[in-house]
């Protein structure tokens, strides 16, 4: 039978034999043949493969096998239409994944295991260092279509809410575990749904302003519903209490709707969002090509290197979904689909196998903040909610989000590896017993 590692080993070879495949093509279609930079950039993906495979072999053996292998077919694909559509930026996306994967590889060295329980004695620190990276762009940010969620320093952009994102969920992981039982104690009832007291939806409140600031000065409602949505989640988990998932449903609808009546850039995202063929040469030129390109590639797509996605603006960046979607087609766009909901099926289940209150409520909250940012870009695309400037995680090109996702997974597998060995333990105490 075979470990988890040689699991893992057969995963990669399976993905690395899609690389292959896919770089081919794009050569091909571009050059008729194959190129030495598509040797150089084959080279380069199998040895940072490699270097994620051996340093999770060495430091953390029990951990998940299934995290790396799908991130990886992921990165690729997202790295292989970025060769395709901006073969000048490829090099830089390689440099950023490189460096991604040495965060991970820190994360598993000095987090491994039971280490990742550490952070949470800094958790306002965290608190306190994420809130300000979260709002530093609504007043210093520079705005990108329509959204303000960058900062540029010299010649370098990069979205501060990517790391901000682990650090809150860190706090609210480590916080709800002290309070999970205070939030949870029920006072009265509404029919069948026991409501906590009232002066315990404080943090929802908290929350619940943060979003509508993000709302209202960064004006993006992707970031504003990822966040609140993230919070809802894990304070679930928390307390087991449907009331509060009610209440900050409630007050998101009130908050969202109110900002569209008072602030013009919320009903210019609405309105394109309800009909882009009103401006199509205009305001809704992006989501208007973003249809027309996932339309065109129908079932089994135009084939690499046959589409035209680059009438699509920012399509390495936002819309690298719909290049997929035109050029593999319906069912490549739902491969990657299948691909995200199968890491967030992965992270729940850590989650859940974790005795660990923090290493659970962590697991969720990373998970959860994970595939509400895929869901959220995949629907913006295809107009199913208002366009985002959120990246899709691993796939997109920039090094902020990159990172950050890397960060994510390193987090994920410690603490798998824990829930592995707690396992582990359990077995050899039964047959001990026995």
């Amino acid at each position: 039978m075979l470990n988890k590692r040689n699991r893992e080993t057969i995963l990669f070879l399976l993905v690395f034999l899609c690389v292959l495949i896919g770089v081919i093509l794009v050569d091909l279609s571009n050059f008729g043949g194959i190129s030495m930079g598509a040797v150089f950039f084959i080279g380069i993906l199998f040895l940072l493969f490699l270097a994620a495979h051996l340093s999770c072999r060495f430091f953390l053996p029990n951990a998940d096998y299934f995290f790396l292998p799908s991130a990886f077919f992921l990165v690729s694909l997202g790295t292989i239409m970025i060769y395709r559509l901006k073969p000048d930026l490829v090099w830089l996306q390689l440099l950023w994944v490189g460096l991604s994967i040495l965060a991970t590889m820190l994360v598993l060295i000095f987090f491994g295991g039971k280490n990742y329980r550490l952070i949470k004695n800094y958790k306002y620190v965290c608190a306190l260092t994420g809130v300000v990276l979260l709002l530093l762009p609504a007043f210093l940010g520079r705005e990108i279509h329509g959204a303000k969620l960058w900062l540029r320093i010299g010649s370098l952009s990069f979205q501060p809410a990517e790391v901000a994102k682990i650090l809150i969920i860190i706090f609210l992981a480590a916080y709800l575990k002290e309070k999970s039982e205070l939030l949870s104690t029920v006072t009265r009832r509404v029919g069948k749904i026991g409501v906590p007291d009232l002066k315990h939806f404080g943090p929802l409140l908290v929350m619940w302003a943060v979003s509508l600031i993000i709302l209202i000065f960064e004006k993006d409602l992707g970031s504003s519903l990822l966040f609140f949505g993230t919070f809802l989640a894990i304070l679930y988990v928390a307390t087991g209490r449907v009331a509060y998932i009610i209440a900050g449903g409630a007050l998101f609808v009130v908050g969202a709707t109110a900002c569209y009546g008072f602030f013009p850039h919320v009903q210019t995202r609405i309105d394109i969002w309800l009909n882009p063929w009103l401006d199509a040469n205009g305001k809704g030129y992006q989501i208007a090509q973003s249809l027309f390109a996932i339309a065109s590639g129908g079932i089994s797509g135009s084939g690499l290197g046959q589409g035209f996605p680059l009438h699509i603006p920012a399509v390495h960046t936002d819309f690298i979904f719909s290049a997929i979607c035109e050029e593999l087609g319906f069912l490549g766009g739902v491969a990657v689909s299948v691909v995200y909901l199968l890491i967030a099926y992965r992270g729940l289940k850590v989650g859940l196998q974790t005795e660990d209150i923090f290493g659970k409520l962590l697991a969720v909250g990373l998970t959860s903040i994970f595939a509400i940012q895929s869901w959220v870009i995949m629907a913006g695309v295809t107009r199913l909610i208002p366009l985002t400037g959120i990246t899709l995680p691993f796939m997109s090109y920039g090094g902020s989000s990159m990172l950050s996702n890397f960060i994510l997974l390193g987090f994920l597998l410690s603490i798998s590896a824990e829930t592995s060995s707690e396992n582990n333990e359990l077995l050899e105490g039964v047959i001990n017993d026995e």
